[in-house]
């Protein structure tokens, strides 16, 4: 688990990891960027070994990495600060597709947070859309990933280190970085490439979603978007034609899901209000970071190389 100023919610998120029951955990293992409210106390009180590390030097794939590295089961539950496991059962449920020797990892479902907003609560229910079960994806016989098409090569290759476990030894083919951005999908990608199967446990869930600003969210979606650009070649927003299109639809389709909610007034009128700017900036997102991912050798892709880096400051 990486950490950084975790504050109160992390007690809530350990509590639950120390009430697994059926599975026997070995270690514990944090690393933690430099902490100053009391996070690497609260972690250690739970049981955990904390590493440190300069804030500086963190990085989604690379500080996991190293978080491994300590470790030593065959099989690493990796989890973020602010999930929390729904659930005594939740690490039997992750842990028991291993059964099947193919399977390199695990991802589970996301249950939104109460202040979550609308919008953000569908899509979050709504992700991946496979059901409550366990579901196996691997590439079909004779396939390779460049016979599919970008948006299916995601649906294959998808995966999520919010809540997931993997088998030791595909991660030591696989490691997670250096990575800035999207090191779960980035691992995906390779497995499935390789002929491994990633399974998927509906039935299994965290607490999970943040209270972003709408213009926080687009630059998460510039760097989702950048990234999908890059693994899958996905453009889901190809020219400023489809985006102005795209954001007079969302506009209209989401703000009548939240009237449709039938919400208090004054928490409608601001849900709504952050609702048009996060249609705005999601698709705004979309474009760019497409654009971004293309990798342009000219100057406008020196400038969205920059642009990148100044956007995925601070992105969890």
């Amino acid at each position: 688990m990486p950490t950084w100023n975790a504050g109160p919610l992390l007690d809530e998120v350990l509590a639950a990891i120390l009430a697994q029951k059926g599975v026997v955990v070995d270690e514990l293992q944090a690393i933690d960027s430099g902490s100053t409210d009391g996070t690497v106390e609260r972690l250690q009180r739970a049981g955990f070994r904390v590493a440190s590390i300069p804030q500086r030097e963190f990085d989604h794939g690379g500080t996991r990495d190293r978080a491994i590295a300590l470790t030593s089961s065959e099989h690493v539950v990796l989890l973020v600060q602010d999930a929390t496991l729904q659930g005594t059962d939740w690490l039997a449920k992750m842990v028991a597709p291993f059964e099947d020797p193919q399977v390199a990892g695990v991802w589970c479902r996301q249950i939104p947070r109460a202040k979550c907003q609308p919008v953000l609560k569908r899509r979050i229910l709504g992700w991946p859309g496979w059901g409550d079960g366990v579901t196996k994806k691997r590439l079909p016989d004779g396939k390779s990933l460049d016979d599919l098409q970008p948006i299916d090569r995601l649906m294959l290759c998808a995966f999520d280190n919010v809540a997931s476990c993997l088998r030791r030894s595909a991660w030591q083919r696989f490691p997670l970085g250096p990575r800035r951005f999207g090191e779960d999908v980035y691992f995906g990608k390779r497995a499935i490439a390789a002929g491994m199967t990633l399974a998927h446990h509906g039935g299994a869930a965290v607490t999970h979603s943040h209270d972003r600003s709408a213009w926080a969210e687009g630059k998460r979606t510039f760097c989702d978007h950048r990234n999908l650009r890059e693994l899958f070649g996905l453009v889901g927003i190809p020219d400023r034609a489809c985006l102005k299109g795209a954001i007079e639809h969302g506009t209209k389709e989401h703000c009548a899901y939240v009237r449709s909610l039938g919400l208090p007034p004054d928490e409608e009128t601001a849900a709504l209000k952050w609702t048009i700017q996060y249609v705005k900036w999601q698709c705004w997102g979309q474009y760019v970071g497409a654009m971004a991912g293309a990798g342009l050798p000219s100057a406008a892709g020196a400038f969205l190389r920059l642009l990148g880096k100044r956007l995925e400051r601070g992105i969890g």
